[in-house]
């Protein structure tokens, strides 16, 4: 079933809430002191059911300029609007700013209501009629239909149900698919129960138990109960008033304007690349750096605007410009947004977020305005190569639907036209992608990198893994990266081992003198037998610098020319097996071992034997019952 919200819109006290009741028996006016007044001070919210059957959400917004910012918050989910003007008075000062409103967030299907027809005559009423279609010339509702209706009467009202009943008929339903958005736009608490968020949901679905995430602030909690329209659900789905029972999160830790989205799917901001609208109807232009109110979903939030290619923005012109907020803020690409003047407070522009996590732009270049430019118009190709392109890491097919606005389809699809220009590289999940340049670049600079490491340290094995991670790559996770690596070894530009990696064409060669180090080391490991000197005692003996002696030792270890069996205590590997052999065939004939008999089988001391034992342990050549070794699972294998 398609699910689709009717708001309001019109100047204070022409009749929009009287006409909500009217059509759906509800009076929104919920609070004490807008009953006592006569106006909306907040919103409002009802269903109503049409004569087809089909339910629409209602969001009734205040019309009294005081409370514009409240209107702000509810007409950016609605998807078909009624513009209610009073038959008596006829266009007035918040009819004009509610329509430039409209206009900005380009609500394009809409009604125009002209009430309170009692009270006024024929004549009169096409007056009006015709000062309301010439009001509405070259906007968003110049093609919308005109219906006289009167709330006390019910004059009017059976054939305005007619229209929204084609008008729903006619609107294109929110995508249920992709990633939960709901803006916030009430925040309370019911006893019981605990916090309650209500809003319009943007996209995607909620369902009970989901684990959600309140944006900018990034807290998590889940779904403990859900209601549309009064009415308790499993689920609810875009397009549908929801409020939503939230748990473990306080009142207080929430507020209008927040978004509850699926966790990690949106980035907060403090930059949105824009393209912004100054409306022709201000009466002066707008300076760069100059201090306005933005209202995006159904936040508020004071901000600057950083014009990118002049210093003035002239009443009707449009152009590319950075919004730099004094809070986070999450948005995505495509919102349409609306600014206000900071003081006298008044709407002046608006337009369309291009890049809801910009960097920083320099002014006055080109190239900052082409690209911009593509962001905003560009073919899903163009997208998906401009982002990849300027970006250092590694992304989901998903993620770069997120960055571009595009569907997934779309995105599969131009990375597929371009398999020249994005380097695909499987995970045992999904694939990510990167640009191809980008990648070669990546590439080159690793071999580099791991060959100076060899000039440095020319007898280890390779660059460590992690120490080039967090050096190069730390916008990688640690998994990724291993595929990452992976890639590179296919294609050429590094060897991958177990924890380095090293250049295709590096060998471990060492010098003559080198090698007469080297050699003079094992010698000394092989003449103490089973009891040679500790290795520290040996780098004195020598008297090698200590950065030296563990390059000597790392080597001869990877090499496997020595064993260590405990803190500075290592084996010559022929001298190791020669004292396992015997361990082994002493357990094959007399079933067990102490630590007294292996320190007297291999002529060694206790300082030893014992490690060599616990080694063996390790390994599973012995398995030790009391204070005694018997063979273990893997000592078959020892020949």
């Amino acid at each position: 079933m398609k699910h689709i919200i009717i708001g309001t819109a019109g100047h204070v006290d022409h009749g929009k809430t009287a006409l909500i009741k009217s059509l759906t028996g509800v009076d929104t006016d919920r609070l004490k002191e807008e009953k006592e007044r006569g106006i909306s001070i907040e919103l409002g919210f009802t269903q109503l059911t049409l004569p087809s059957g089909k339910k629409a959400g209602i969001v009734d917004v205040p019309g009294h300029e005081r409370f514009i910012k409240n209107m702000l918050a509810g007409v950016g989910g609605i998807d078909l609007v009624l513009l209610v003007i009073a038959a008596d008075e006829g266009v007035m000062p918040q009819t004009r700013e509610h329509l430039d409103i409209l206009q900005l967030l380009q609500v394009k299907q809409g009604i125009v209501v002209l009430t309170k027809v009692d009270l006024v005559d024929e004549e009169w009423l096409g007056l009006v009629t015709e000062e309301v279609k010439e009001f509405l010339k070259g906007t968003v509702l110049e093609k919308a239909p005109v219906v006289p209706v009167s709330s006390v009467t019910g004059e009017g009202l059976p054939e305005l149900l007619k229209l929204i009943d084609k008008a729903v008929d006619d609107t294109e339903e929110k995508i249920s698919t992709g990633k939960l958005r709901l803006p916030i736009d009430r925040v309370f608490s019911v006893t019981g129960f605990g916090t309650v968020v209500t809003g319009t949901l943007l996209s995607g679905k909620i369902s009970l138990g989901d684990t959600v995430q309140i944006m900018p602030q990034g807290l998590l909690s889940r779904v403990r109960s859900l209601q549309v329209h009064g009415q308790k659900v499993e689920q609810a789905r875009a397009g549908q008033r929801t409020a939503v029972n939230l748990t473990g999160v306080e009142v207080d830790q929430v507020k209008r304007g927040n978004v509850l989205a699926t966790p990690n799917s949106l980035t907060p901001s403090h930059r949105l690349d824009v393209k912004l609208l100054l409306l022709e109807s201000v009466s002066k232009s707008l300076s760069n750096r100059e201090r306005v109110r933005v209202y995006l979903g159904t936040d508020e939030i004071l901000g600057r605007v950083r014009l990118l290619d002049r210093e003035e923005l002239e009443p009707g012109q449009e152009v590319f410009a950075q919004l730099e907020m004094e809070e986070q803020v999450v948005a995505g690409k495509g919102d349409r947004f609306v600014i206000r003047s900071y003081s006298p407070m008044r709407t002046i522009g608006g337009g369309t977020v291009i890049d809801p996590n910009a960097p920083k732009h320099k002014r006055f270049r080109p190239e900052v305005l082409a690209a911009l430019a593509t962001k905003e118009q560009g073919t899903p190709d163009e997208l998906i190569d401009q982002f990849l392109t300027g970006k250092q890491g590694l992304f989901t097919l998903e993620e770069l639907a997120a960055a571009t606005g595009l569907p997934g389809t779309e995105v599969d699809q131009a990375i597929k036209d371009l398999a020249d220009k994005v380097k695909v590289i499987p995970t045992d999940k999904e694939d990510l992608f990167v640009a191809s340049q980008v990648y070669r670049q990546w590439g080159l600079e690793v071999q580099k990198m791991a060959e100076n490491y060899h000039r440095e340290f020319p007898l280890r094995e390779g660059y460590p893994k992690e120490e080039m991670r967090s050096r190069k790559f730390a916008f990688v996770s640690s998994k990724n990266f291993l595929y990452l690596l992976q890639a590179l070894q296919k294609d050429g530009y590094i060897v991958v081992f177990e924890k380095t990696m090293a250049s295709p064409t590096f060998k471990s060669q060492l010098s003559a003198a080198q090698q007469k180090q080297v050699d003079a080391l094992v010698k000394a490991m092989m003449d103490g037998n089973l009891q040679p000197p500790s290795w520290n005692e040996l780098v004195k003996k020598m008297k090698l610098k200590d950065t030296e002696a563990q390059e000597y030792l790392q080597y001869l270890l990877r090499r496997g020319d020595l064993v260590k069996i405990g803190d500075d205590l290592y084996l010559a590997a022929e001298r190791f097996k020669q004292g396992r052999r015997l361990i082994v065939d002493f357990l094959k004939e007399h079933q067990e071992i102490s630590v007294a008999q292996t320190r007297d089988l291999l002529q060694t001391s206790r300082k030893f034997a014992l490690p060599l034992l616990e080694y063996l342990d390790r390994e599973r050549v012995t398995r030790r019952v009391g204070d005694n070794r018997v063979l273990g699972a893997e000592a078959a294998k020892i020949s």
